[in-house]
């Protein structure tokens, strides 16, 4: 890392948490968590999983579909603010490439909308550890569902800045950014139910469809460290279990997200390089 983007990276850092974005992710996590903990230690075993492993896998799918929220939240307005706020104006006179700050830029958001999940999880692990009651599945289960939601949070951080690349406002970064998580979050489901409903799709189709979705294949890595044969999907989980197999499942839902985050980041830098920065 060079010396401007590591002073970047300070900067924006700093920006990050003097609008307390850190704070607000904190206190969305924590608030899950929380409920989670409160919920999963109250009720018996569930397909052998008890404790703080129960919370654990029920906090990894609320956050697969909070953590896409946040992210977009968070980068959507990156880039356009700083158009329009002439922050641009003042990078461009200062010997700094546009490369450096979207670094910058990316690493900032990522920590802060990462940071404090791990911190969670890793809390959860060490709970384990230090309490009376030690919990030998946790530290598989917390390595599972880190890897997921933590390459879903990069997928969303880069439509986010990806998003804010393409926007003209602010306004109207916002709307795509909430467009985008519905459509994700539930839009996506009522579509392929309503296909399913009208017309009847192999397995290999219906996990192809949903697969589209990082959300979905996301919580099907998850659902994967509850029940390794799928079966509450009924014959699609029947054929992914058989076909794929528990690695395969796990590995698709950590590289189809980051791939596409990648992408999007991809397309959010030479959107940036292409454009004029002053508008």
């Amino acid at each position: 890392m060079s010396a401007a983007t590591a002073a970047l990276l300070r900067l924006e850092l700093a920006e990050a948490l003097r609008s307390r974005w850190a704070v607000f992710t904190g206190i969305v996590y924590g608030l899950l968590f929380a409920g989670f903990v409160w919920l999963g230690l109250r009720e018996s075993s569930v397909l052998g999983f008890t404790g703080l492993s129960r919370v654990v896998l029920n906090l990894a799918n609320a956050i697969v579909l909070a953590v896409p929220l946040v992210a977009l939240v968070a980068t959507c307005q990156v880039i356009v603010k700083a158009r329009q706020s002439g922050f641009f104006e003042l990078v461009l006179s200062q010997p700094v490439r546009r490369q450096a700050w979207f670094t910058s830029a990316v690493g900032s958001r990522f920590l802060v909308v990462v940071g404090p999940l791990v911190a969670l999880f890793f809390a959860a692990l060490l709970a384990s550890v230090l309490g009376a009651q030690r919990d030998g599945a946790l530290a598989a289960i917390v390595a599972r569902s880190l890897a997921v939601t933590v390459s879903l949070a990069w997928a969303f951080i880069g439509l986010g800045f990806w998003i804010s690349a393409r926007a003209r406002t602010a306004e109207r970064a916002t709307v795509l950014a909430l467009v985008a998580w519905a459509g994700a979050a539930a839009l996506h489901d009522f579509a392929l139910i309503g296909t399913l409903l009208r017309f009847k799709l192999a397995p290999q189709a219906v996990f192809a469809l949903a697969a589209i979705n990082p959300v979905e294949t996301a919580r099907i890595a998850v659902l994967g460290g509850v029940d390794p044969e799928l079966s509450v999907l009924g014959p699609v989980g029947f054929w992914l279990s058989s076909t794929l197999g528990p690695g395969l499942t796990l590995g698709a839902g950590i590289a189809w997200p980051a791939l596409l985050g990648t992408l999007a980041l991809y397309l959010a830098r030479r959107r940036l390089g292409a454009s004029d920065l002053v508008g």
